[in-house]
């Protein structure tokens, strides 16, 4: 089983970090910040959680993004990997995203770290 380090981010804030697989959710997934209610709260909050999950693409992204940590794992040179997952803000879509993915990867024996680099960083208004 792989070592995995999972960093969400804000697009919006600053670069992507160094990843062997990064994932931008800003063009193909709902965006909870357009929800007044949810605007200020964060993926710490189950309302927006919720609204993340319950967008459609979203679950078999979890899956293929596991797949993929797997692939990387079986690879010939051993090694932690890295999975980048962006947002807008970076405190709604990608960290709700990226604690799904460590709760499958644990869930399959993986040893997952998350960081939230920009979750606590103020609303980007836009």
């Amino acid at each position: 089983m792989a070592q995995v380090e999972i960093v969400s981010f804000g697009y919006l804030h600053d670069s992507p970090p160094p990843a062997h697989l990064t994932l931008d959710l800003r063009h193909h997934f709902r965006d909870p910040h357009i929800n007044p209610k949810l605007r200020h709260m964060t993926a710490a909050d189950p309302a927006v959680r919720t609204a993340v999950y319950n967008t459609p693409g979203i679950t078999a992204l979890i899956n293929a993004v596991s797949a993929a940590v797997a692939a990387f794992a079986s690879g010939p040179s051993a090694g932690p990997v890295t999975v980048a997952a962006g947002c807008a803000g970076g405190r709604h879509r990608a960290p709700a995203f990226s604690e799904g993915v460590a709760n499958l990867l644990t869930a399959n024996g993986h040893t997952v770290t998350v960081l939230h680099r920009d979750m606590h960083q103020p609303v980007v208004n836009r």
